[in-house]
């Protein structure tokens, strides 16, 4: 494992005032995370923030009433991650829920069509007679300047819902639903797109209700929140607590066999227990599964497990994803041997790689360059684009991935500013991103985008650390703190799942599998024999025997031949002394 900076996420001294009724442990752990009231951990449907604080929204209401008494035929245009197929699917069938009558959707092709609304969508539309009323733009958008001009140049409506940055210019659409629009006062700037579009889908709701025009009985959107739970954990934006809501409610609805049959058929082609699930699941489990279609198919399939209402059919969509998954596996894999393989071509120690790193191969596929830029970041502890090339043979499309302190689109808005035309087009998140450039630019490209990195960053923040909420006592070392903490979540993006540290005797250890360390320890300041286990450390280890181990884990409840006691899942670990 890679030499890391352990660190520990600060502890208040007191917690006063709230969680009086919670174990000490989860007190410490949430206080740490920012938690400062008991309102904070109410995770009810009615501490959800207002949809009507959302610009936009009440015009967007009107549209979709106005579609729905006069019958207009309604597209949604969906966006080929998970976020966009979960936003596809709660616009589907929560607007045929609330009475649109025509309504069909569509998905660009990440190969063909690239992101968003296009002109070439519109007009593909335009041969094929296939022309909507009304429009509504689901996880996408908000960029989407060119596209919007030519729909309305047709006639067509167009309602933006996304929650991506904005740009300079907004679209000119007939409303634009967005927390992170110029202006917009909504509290909750982390949103998904699908909870943006759940939130339009309740504003509507209301709308119908007020005018006695809701059908009977009334629909239930709650139903949906299983869907939103999962687009929001897979899209990996922080659970702030507006999030954490329709997480939480989420989960409840699939532990209890309430969710779509193609959520609860993931789960079961991937061996989980739907009885038992967390966010984890959601977003290691179901959302790569999901994704797999978008990176290298059609998400169209996707977005059919989720409306699908059989199980038969369900699992069989499923099992087809499972294997579109399988294969986006192997593909990363011999992506990730080529990339490491260039970047030992680059015959510099990791002190000596630029700050901002931009990889290119003719080979790579457009579908896996995100995972791939990931994989790399984690190996290196640098914002990484990796590239493929486009269709046209003239373009290269990157995706971005950036480290703490660097935010991504912020960082490419410099290059652009510094490099104008460089970028053909570009957009994103603080921690992910995407572009398009000439092939002929790569090699200015990737200097301007080393040096914004430079500009941004300082040297101490390209080492890795890995941080934790310290150690446990052998009083907390115990199986009962692993179902609590797996209880006390949901854990995400910016309330991270609970990590600890400690110095452990390592009794054994011993590869299994091939790549998985199989360890027994006992802490040093006494307690009984644990189970641990770290993954994919590969064969080649120290032995920790003689030296004993700093372990960095997360508790875990193992069941093996009938019995479940504690384990530790080691995330990291490095001798002592």
């Amino acid at each position: 494992m890679t030499p890391k900076k352990i660190l520990r996420r600060p502890q208040p001294s007191e917690v006063t005032g709230w969680g009086q009724n919670l174990p000490p442990i989860l007190r410490r752990l949430y206080a740490a995370r920012g938690v400062q009231s008991d309102d904070q951990l109410q995770y009810t449907l009615k501490h959800l923030a207002s949809p009507l604080q959302l610009r936009g929204i009440d015009r967007a209401v009107e549209l979709l009433a106005e579609a729905i008494a006069q019958k207009q035929r309604v597209m949604v245009l969906g966006d080929f991650d998970a976020d966009g197929a979960t936003s596809t699917a709660v616009a589907m069938l929560g607007l045929s829920m609330l009475g649109v009558v025509a309504i069909d959707f569509r998905v660009p092709s990440r190969f063909s069509d690239g992101y968003g609304l296009t002109p070439g969508i519109i007009h593909r539309l335009q041969e094929e007679g296939d022309l909507p009323d009304l429009m509504v733009t689901v996880d996408n958008g908000i960029s989407a300047i060119e596209g919007v001009r030519a729909a309305r140049e047709l006639g067509i409506k167009v309602v933006i819902t996304d929650h991506h940055l904005a740009g300079d210019e907004l679209p000119d659409a007939d409303a634009i639903v967005n927390p992170n629009q110029p202006g917009c006062p909504f509290l909750s700037k982390n949103a998904a797109g699908v909870g943006v579009m759940f939130y339009v889908l309740t504003a509507l709701r209301k709308y119908l209700r007020d005018n006695n025009r809701l059908p009977d009985p009334e629909p239930n959107l709650g139903s949906l929140l299983d869907l939103v739970a999962l687009g929001t954990v897979a899209d990996v934006v922080p659970l702030d607590h507006n999030n954490r809501i329709f997480v939480e409610q989420g989960i409840r609805r699939i532990r209890k066999g309430e969710a779509r049959p193609g959520i609860l058929a993931l789960l079961e082609v991937a061996g989980r227990d739907y009885t038992e699930i967390s966010a984890a699941d959601l977003g290691f489990v179901v959302g790569p599964r999901l994704n797999a279609a978008g990176r290298l198919d059609d998400m169209s399939i996707g977005i059919a497990c989720l409306l699908a209402d059989s199980r038969d059919e369900a699992l069989r969509l499923a099992r087809e994803l499972d294997n579109f998954n399988r294969e986006r596996r192997s593909i990363e894999k011999d992506m990730k041997t080529q990339a490491q393989d260039l970047l030992a071509s680059m015959s510099l120690d990791i002190e000596g790689l630029p700050w901002g790193l931009a990889l290119f191969d003719q080979d790579w596929h457009q579908g896996v360059i995100g995972i791939l830029a990931a994989r790399i970041r984690e190996q290196t502890h640098r914002p990484t684009i990796a590239f493929a090339p486009d269709d046209d043979g003239e373009h290269l499309k990157g995706s971005a991935r950036s480290i703490p302190g660097l935010h991504i689109r912020d960082a490419l808005a410099v290059v652009d500013a510094k490099n104008p035309g460089l970028m053909k087009k570009y957009g994103g998140h603080a921690m992910a991103a995407g572009m398009t450039i000439a092939r002929d630019d790569l090699e200015r490209f990737s200097n301007a985008f080393d040096q914004a990195v430079r500009d941004t960053l300082k040297p101490e923040d390209l080492e890795a650390a890995i941080t934790t909420d310290g150690p446990l006592g052998p009083e907390e070392l115990k199986l009962d703190t692993a179902y609590l903490l797996k209880r006390a979540g949901p854990w995400g993006q910016h309330f991270p799942e609970p990590v600890f540290d400690g110095e452990f005797r390592v009794v054994s250890q011993r590869i299994v599998g091939e790549n998985h360390l199989k360890l027994v320890l006992q802490p040093f300041e006494g307690g009984g024999i644990i189970d641990g286990i770290a993954f994919n450390t590969g064969p080649e280890v120290p032995d920790f025997t003689r030296s004993g181990a700093r372990v960095v884990y997360k508790p875990d409840a193992n069941t093996f031949r009938g019995r479940t006691n504690l384990q530790l899942l080691v995330d990291y670990l490095e001798p002592l002394g």
